[in-house]
């Protein structure tokens, strides 16, 4: 295909405003597939993409469109995750695309993944095309939702496109607004030397690692070697080819053109999102910039139910580790619970997808500790070191400071539930920068905010207070100083690793309180008291008691002097005294798991 006739774009929106819907229209009026093919969401393959109505894994696809200018053209879709927790792909994504279609809902307006999406579009200098879906809808404001479009994103709406992507009105214009208003490719053509950006990869049993590309100049086809410039790793090509959108071989792949790449490689982790493709021999010298390492920012602890069932969870997570290498994971044991595995995720978004796909598709019972972030340990001798375990906090005098990730977050609300949300924000160790009006019902707030403070029940608590009608998204701002310290549990004065956590000095008190009393209310009596309490370093905080069975040893006794009750019961009291000294606290696993599950609804 001749470059000046190929439109490469991707199609931004928040939730639910019907980005999947109008692809699967443009799907259907390009005739990429037939009527029967078609079905609702084609491009959402796993069941957890269609039950949430979010995209998780991204599905390009290749459509050719005749004109009303009479000339056929390549349309390169580029579907992308909409979340914040796959920002990196989806900034990859956007670097293969010329433009963006922006989808906003006529009912609901602009969002706050609207927002951040149009950023994200805008830094990579995309042409962004406007979109008001949802147009046959009683509710919809056409007027009001262009205005919120040109006040907030700054994005001319002097003839925007109205359509219903359910019904297929105005679907057509938007076809050719691809066309008139999305530039085709920049390259320096064919012939020059091959560099070609990676914005995915698949795993395929039979075939190795599939890798996705977009390529900026010159062409590649099967027989050629290539090299992965971040990486360095080499590969033979045996196949080329292009999504439509089931992968189907073509003889190359030319500047400007999207498709897959099938080599040697079998190992998901030597492709990096991001990376620059080139020829072994004489190729590119610059490699194509925004490449960086995808590092995890959320960890977690996942153990199996049963001690029989950790080698599925191993199974499972390497098969999930070969189509996600964002996500990481190693061996790890616990007294509590046994062995297990430290799992890395990019997001909360990410940790919950992995853990609800362990749980269907490999039918496997697991329960997860407390998630946390990873704190920048400096200490006192100069050296700094990254945290992301509680049980590896090393000794708090040799200790110069503790930093944690912050973020930058920006929350759309309406404007009577503006109270309460300032409230969380504030409550949650959060400020405040500013507030915008995003039209005469609902205010957007910009705040800084903990990354740790997040990770429990902060979305649930939003949606709560503001009826539903809140809608977040974040970015990483950096790291700040704060007064982290690590909280331990003891159980008659022991420690439990497991319940290890990192807190800020000022919220600790509250939280020790809250685990323990979700563990007296959980663990079983036992023949004598057992103390729960929270402790900082030897400070104990926080303590509730789990009271002793008593047994009734006056019952044999009738009759007598009272002296005889005195002397029997003097001696229980010895003897417990004494098992408390020996005993050992009996904690059945399930215990822990209420715990550990309760304690997270209840922070």
């Amino acid at each position: 295909m001749k470059i000046p006739h190929i439109r490469n774009f991707c199609i931004i929106a928040h939730v639910d405003h019907g980005k999947t819907t109008l692809s699967d229209r443009l799907l259907e009026l390009t005739h990429t597939l037939t009527q029967r093919e078609l079905k609702e969401q084609t491009l959402d393959a796993m069941d957890l993409e269609r039950e949430r109505g979010i995209t998780i894994k991204s599905h390009p696809v290749t459509m050719k469109y005749v004109a009303k200018d009479g000339n056929a053209y390549q349309f390169n879709l580029l579907d992308t995750p909409g979340h914040v927790d796959f920002a990196y792909e989806v900034s990859r994504s956007m670097g293969a695309c010329e433009g963006a279609l922006l989808v906003v809902d006529a009912a609901q307006g602009v969002e706050a993944q609207t927002v951040a999406n149009t950023y994200f579009a805008q830094a990579a200098n995309l042409e962004i095309v406007p979109v008001l879906n949802k147009v046959d809808l009683p509710s919809a404001d056409v007027k009001e939702v262009s205005r919120e479009i040109e006040d907030m994103l700054a994005i001319e709406m002097d003839s925007p496109l109205l359509v219903s992507a359910k019904t297929g009105l105005g679907c057509e214009e938007v076809l050719e607004a691809i066309v008139k208003r999305i530039p085709p490719p920049e390259t320096e053509g064919e012939d020059a030397p091959l560099r070609a950006l990676v914005f995915d990869s698949v795993f395929d049993d039979f075939r190795g690692v599939i890798t996705y590309v977009r390529v900026i100049d010159g062409t590649i086809s099967a027989g050629m070697n290539v090299k992965f410039m971040g990486s360095g790793v080499s590969t033979a090509v045996h196949e080329v080819g292009v999504f439509s959108p089931v992968k189907r071989p073509v003889e190359r792949l030319s500047a400007g053109e999207v498709g897959y790449i099938v080599g040697t490689v079998k190992d998901p982790a030597e492709i990096k999102i991001g990376d620059t493709v080139t020829t072994a021999k004489l190729g590119a010298t610059e490699p194509l910039p925004g490449f960086q390492d995808i590092r995890p920012t959320v960890f977690c602890g996942i153990y199996p139910m049963s001690t029989d069932e950790f080698p599925k969870v191993a199974a499972g997570l390497e098969k999930l580790h070969l189509n996600d290498s964002a996500f990481t994971f190693h061996h790890e044991s616990s007294l509590a619970l046994g062995f297990g595995f430290r799992c890395g995720f990019l997001g909360l978004l990410h940790m919950e997808i992995v853990q609800e796909r362990l749980r269907r598709e490999f039918g496997l019972d697991i329960i997860s500790t407390t998630p946390g972030v990873i704190y920048k340990l400096k200490m006192k001798s100069g050296e700094e070191r990254d945290l992301d375990n509680p049980l590896q906090m090393p000794d708090p005098s040799a200790l110069e400071s503790i930093s944690e990730p912050v973020l930058k977050s920006r929350i759309i609300t309406p404007s009577e539930s503006i109270g309460d949300v300032m409230r969380i924000v504030m409550d949650r160790r959060g400020i405040v920068e500013g507030t915008e009006t995003v039209d005469a019902r609902r205010v957007m707030l910009t705040c800084a905010l903990p990354l740790n403070e997040i990770l429990i029940d902060f979305h649930d608590t939003l949606k709560s207070v503001s009826h539903g009608y809140a809608s977040m998204d974040y970015e990483p701002a950096g790291y700040q100083q704060s007064d982290i310290v690590k909280m331990d549990i003891l159980l008659n004065g022991e420690t439990v690793d497991a319940f290890a956590t990192m807190v800020h000095r000022d919220k600790a008190r509250a939280r020790g309180l809250q685990m323990c009393k979700a563990l007296a209310e959980t663990i079983p009596p036992h023949q004598f008291k057992i103390p729960v309490q929270a402790a900082i370093g030897k400070e104990i905080i926080a303590r509730e008691d789990i009271k002793p069975f008593r047994k009734d040893v006056l019952a044999k006794l009738y009759g007598g002097d009272v002296t005889r009750k005195m002397k029997v019961l003097e001696k229980q009291r010895r003897g417990k005294a004494r098992m408390k000294e020996f005993g050992h606290v009996n904690v059945p696993q399930s215990a822990f798991i209420a715990v550990l599950k309760g304690g997270t609804k209840d922070k």
